[in-house]
């Protein structure tokens, strides 16, 4: 009641000025605590980035070191010392000679040193040889790179270092077996290339020594080798005549997948000139042998062939005296003097298919195959072989099926194998009881057997029977027996000569069938 009215103005204004006081220090302390949580956010955050970052560096399998500009080591990452074998204690600080240099080779050190300290460092790294704290020694791969501040000065190097040791002992193992690889393939006498195809033609992606010396770093001579041949002969080895080497060459030809993915071709190619040249040689050089053998069983059957022409000569010149004498004495019959001419005619015919049958016996021909009938193969050789036969008086009896499929061989070599054949089975009956001679042809899995089975005096040196030069007559020059096994194979067959269970012996050939084309051509 007694507080008078400027009191309670100040009391008002006490009043007023505490609550304004108070409002202010909450506010403050609002702004404190928010200011604090976000401390406390930013701090949590920057410890998180930092163990992350701190888990990076110690995962990482690649060693970090940083330098100062003064040489020292002033960082170093756990890989870095799992690399060396040093605590990160022992390394901190460190300068040269650091303790992982090899000893000995400190000057190489400071050589590569004073290039990362210079910033010349090459984009493709370093190779630095190192020493672990045991002693053992590898090889590293380091990067360096500037250590810039936030303002961007630098302020050392930062360097990473990777263990290439297997790596590059597996690199250069590699090497060396590409270098054997390379200096075998340069060494071979066979050209070698291998081309991709491509919109503008064939592009020779590898070609050794040989390939370069004969063709050149073109692929004008994998075309030739190729000879229009694709990719359905890959695998198949063919004989080719390259004009631009003039060589006669064995290709083998190979589709393959290049190192880019890509399908290429790869030809091997052998020179075979020289061997196809002796091939040639040995090819006459048999023709002459086979030549020979065939005249030789020609004089060795001349007294029969004699023998064998002198009859129908004879008939014949009898026939034309007894027209004569008709003539002269005026008693012409018409029909008398027809079957003379018409006897004669016959003898003279006769005495003409021997001579033919001779004369395409012995003469000179290119060595021909066909699809023949086995028969008549057959048929011409026992024309032959009857001559010695009747002078003998052995029967010769041939048994060749209706329905047997053709041969494809050269019917004049065949018909000296088999009259070769039939020639020592009536050699070997000189003497015996027996009278007859088998020539028999049979069907036996896609190829035609023939036997020539006698009743001699059977086989007495088996082993030896092919033998060149060997002979069980003491005027034989042992030749025949292998010409003719010569003759056989070439034609892709086999000859072979067995014992005859009922006494003498069994010669058997087998020659393959024609194709069914060309024995409908016949």
């Amino acid at each position: 009641m007694f507080v008078t009215v400027d009191e309670e103005t100040k009391q008002e204004r006490l009043m007023f000025f505490v609550m304004a006081l108070s409002f202010i220090i909450i506010i403050s302390l609002l702004a404190l605590w928010r200011y604090t949580r976000f401390r406390s956010n930013a701090e949590a955050a920057l410890l998180a980035e930092t163990s992350f970052r701190r888990a990076m560096e110690n995962s990482m399998s690649t060693g970090m070191r940083v330098l100062d500009m003064q040489g020292r080591i002033a960082y170093v990452n756990p890989a870095f010392c799992r690399m060396m074998g040093w605590n990160e204690a022992d390394l901190l600080g460190k300068s040269i000679p650091y303790p992982y240099w090899v000893p000995g080779k400190y000057d190489e050190h400071q050589r590569i040193l004073d290039i990362l300290m210079s910033g010349k460092t090459p984009s493709t790294g370093l190779e630095v040889e190192a020493q672990r704290r045991d002693g053992s020694r590898f090889t590293s791969r380091m990067y360096v790179s500037p250590l810039r501040d936030p303002n961007g000065e630098q302020i050392g190097w930062m360097t990473s270092m990777t263990d290439i040791t297997e790596p590059k002992r597996v690199r250069e193992a590699l090497t060396a077996a590409h270098e054997r690889f390379m200096t075998v393939l340069e060494g071979l006498d066979d050209a070698i290339s291998v081309v991709a195809d491509t919109p503008a033609g064939l592009e020779l992606l590898f070609a050794n020594r040989t390939y370069r010396r004969l063709f050149g770093s073109q692929p004008n001579g994998h075309s030739e080798l190729m000879g229009g041949r694709r990719g359905r002969f890959s695998g198949v080895t063919i004989e080719q005549y390259a004009p631009s080497a003039d060589c006669w060459f064995e290709v083998h030809h190979r589709m393959l997948i290049w190192t880019d993915g890509r399908k290429v071709r790869m030809q091997v190619a052998r020179d075979i000139t020289e061997r196809r040249k002796h091939e040639e040689d040995s090819r006459i050089q048999q023709e002459k042998i086979q030549l020979t053998s065939r005249l030789t069983t020609m004089g060795e059957m001349a007294s029969s062939l004699a023998h064998e022409l002198n009859q129908p000569l004879t008939a014949i010149a009898n026939y034309n005296m007894a027209i004569v004498a008709m003539i002269k004495s005026g008693n012409i019959s018409q029909e008398k003097l027809l079957s003379a001419l018409e006897k004669s005619a016959s003898q003279a015919e006769r005495a003409g298919k021997i001579i033919s049958r001779i004369r395409e016996f012995v003469k000179r021909s290119e060595p021909r195959r066909q699809s023949t009938p086995v028969a008549k193969i057959i048929d011409n050789t026992l024309d032959l072989a009857d001559i010695d036969a009747r002078k003998r008086r052995i029967k010769i009896e041939a048994n060749v099926p209706e329905d047997l499929p053709n041969v494809l061989a050269d019917p004049i070599l065949i018909e000296q194998v088999l009259l070769n054949l039939v020639k020592n089975g009536l050699e070997a009956m000189a003497n015996s009881e027996a009278d007859t001679l088998y020539v028999n042809a049979y069907l036996h899995d896609k190829q035609i057997e023939v036997r020539v089975v006698d009743r001699g005096h059977g086989l007495k040196e088996p082993e030896r029977l092919f033998e060149p030069f060997f002979s069980t007559k003491s005027e034989g020059l042992g030749m025949g027996l292998n010409i003719c096994r010569t003759i056989i194979e070439s034609h892709h067959g086999r000859l072979w000569a067995e014992a005859n269970p009922e006494g003498g012996t069994i010669f058997r050939f087998l020659l393959p069938c024609a194709p069914k084309e060309q024995h409908q051509e016949q």
